[in-house]
């Protein structure tokens, strides 16, 4: 939820040409990230929820990419950028960690 408000207040300075592109592109996937950790959750299977979280893993790779296209393209400065990037590793991260735990106890 934090990188989703972090999303649309850093698209929020984009030029109003990008209303349509990269800004709504950068808030349609942190979106995704959120709602498909809240989906998976609420699924009866732990493979459900794997599924789920690497599909937010794989939305939060699109977010990586776009903020570094909106750096080129001047839209963010770099120490916002370096802030966003940290911030997507670090939910990458535990992530991982969550679908590799829930892997561990399907098998316990």
């Amino acid at each position: 939820m934090d990188l989703v408000e972090q999303i649309y207040r850093l698209t929020e300075a984009f030029p109003a040409r990008e209303n349509y592109g990269l800004s709504n592109q950068l808030r349609r996937a942190a979106v995704s990230v959120a709602s498909n950790i809240a989906e998976g959750q609420a699924r009866y299977s732990k493979k459900d929820f794997r599924h789920f979280l690497r599909v937010a893993k794989g939305s939060l790779a699109e977010i990586e990419t776009q903020v570094l296209i909106a750096r080129r393209l001047h839209y963010i400065n770099q120490d916002c950028c370096d802030l966003c990037i940290d911030h997507i590793k670090e939910l990458g991260r535990i992530l991982a960690g969550l679908i590799s735990s829930l892997h561990v106890q399907e098998n316990d």
